[in-house]
């Protein structure tokens, strides 16, 4: 099992954060992800991450797939993969209408095709391939224009970047087991994994050429060596009240729908009217105890220890943490004693 770093949206302290991050990965961290959502663009702040690492994996969770063409997402990909000396894996996503529509002024439409057709040309273009596309969604080059075929000038430094694909509903993700080197999940709860998502990853992985190999699964997850305190899940709750209430429209919100087919249809409906409505803290604690805790690694030693069991018996690969600690020593501290857990633990 992998163990990675999820750095948050905010741009403060930017420097020191990837100083933490350089300390992280002599800790043991293998990864580093990216968000970026409608904050600052991921790809500047990896490629300053690609300068200040040295052996850890780095990725974006997500870029999103409306906001560039496909060909630059994959000249990108490229890119970063160049300058990080091919530790770069392209985290890839639809995100959702509120964002794509609302911050971006792109339609939102077909993603599940969209996605599709993303991948196959990203491929292609790594392969340095003559690039025509002929698809229901993006043509190159343009009928009846004065563009004609080109491929890749530069030779990337590999001819396949691993594709991580964001997924919450029953198609995205077997759509990702289908066609992605990864899955990025959000808010797992590994109990409910194989029933909740069971099925979809079924159907992906019929379909999956075996030369992408096995699926990563891929869980972020607020971590700390602590018991957990009310106060230290504090951030976690009022995130998944964010998630859950207010990021997207009502009635198309992808993990309000995930909370629901976890077990949580009442619970998901009252923290979207609260979130909605500008009760923000009532909506954080309207938000299911049970659920917090499900969502979050954050235990004594001993209790982390049969949590990553847990995880890695559901099938996941890949934690993504967010250290929750006060100072930047204790987090370091934490993540050495996480990967010596995975080290010593039953993985």
């Amino acid at each position: 099992m992998r163990l990675g770093i999820q750095l948050g949206y905010s741009g403060e302290g930017f420097a020191h954060a990837v100083e933490e991050v350089a300390e992280f990965e002599a800790a043991g961290a293998d990864l580093v992800v990216v968000p970026e959502a409608y904050s600052f663009d991921a790809v500047s702040q990896l490629g300053y991450l690609a300068a200040r690492t040295n052996r850890m994996q780095l990725a974006s969770g997500v870029m999103q797939l409306y906001t560039r063409t496909p060909t630059l997402t994959a000249m990108t990909a490229a890119g970063i993969d160049y300058v990080s000396g091919g530790r770069f894996s392209l985290g890839l996503g639809a995100s959702g209408p509120q964002v794509i529509e609302g911050f971006h002024g792109v339609k939102y439409d077909a993603p599940l095709a969209r996605t599709r057709e993303v991948v196959e040309i990203c491929r292609r273009v790594w392969r340095r391939e003559v690039l025509v596309h002929d698809g229901k969604h993006y043509r190159m080059p343009l009928p009846d224009g004065l563009g004609k075929p080109l491929k890749l000038i530069n030779r990337p430094v590999r001819d396949r970047i691993p594709i991580l694909l964001a997924a919450m509903g029953p198609r995205n993700v077997a759509l990702a087991a289908e066609i992605a080197e990864g899955w990025q999940a959000l808010f797992l709860d590994p109990a409910a994994l194989d029933r909740v998502f069971g099925p979809a990853l079924a159907e992906g992985r019929k379909l999956r050429d075996p030369a992408l190999g096995p699926l990563d699964i891929m869980v972020p997850l607020p971590f700390a060596v602590a018991e957990p305190t009310e106060q230290l899940l504090a951030r976690h709750r009022a995130q998944l009240a964010l998630y859950i209430g207010g990021m997207g429209a009502r009635g198309r919100n992808f993990s309000n729908d995930l909370v629901r087919r976890y077990g949580y249809p009442g619970e998901a409906a009252t923290i979207q009217e609260l979130f909605l409505s500008g009760r923000r803290a009532e909506a954080a604690a309207a938000v299911p105890e049970r659920l917090v805790r499900a969502t979050a690694l954050v235990g004594p030693r001993g209790e982390l220890r049969d949590r990553v069991a847990e995880l890695a018996a559901a099938g996941v690969t890949t934690l993504l943490v967010s250290p929750l600690a006060a100072t930047r020593a204790e987090r370091v501290k934490d993540m050495a004693e996480l990967k010596q857990v995975l080290i010593d633990g039953v993985l």
